[in-house]
């Protein structure tokens, strides 16, 4: 996660897009249910993780691809 992290700091223009993803991972009303803090469901990430990698190893530098994709995927949606 952190390699992650300090991937996506080298690309302040994804940083936006990371955000908006980030949002619309949070559960609704996170506050309600221990640990109190807007992290992603658990058995989601790594069903997320484990269709993406398999058994193999994470790639930091796949999250700021995925970010790319996702601009552009946006970008080409407002276009239609």
């Amino acid at each position: 996660m952190i390699r992650s992290v300090l991937a996506l700091a080298r690309h302040p223009s994804l940083w936006p897009t990371a955000l908006g993803l980030a949002g619309r991972l949070v559960p609704r009303r996170w506050w309600t249910r221990r640990p109190f803090l807007p992290l992603p469901d658990r058995a989601y990430m790594q069903f997320r993780m484990e269709a993406m990698y398999g058994d193999g190893p994470r790639d930091a530098d796949d999250v700021v691809s995925y970010l790319r994709w996702c601009r552009r995927y946006r970008a080409a949606q407002r276009m239609r």
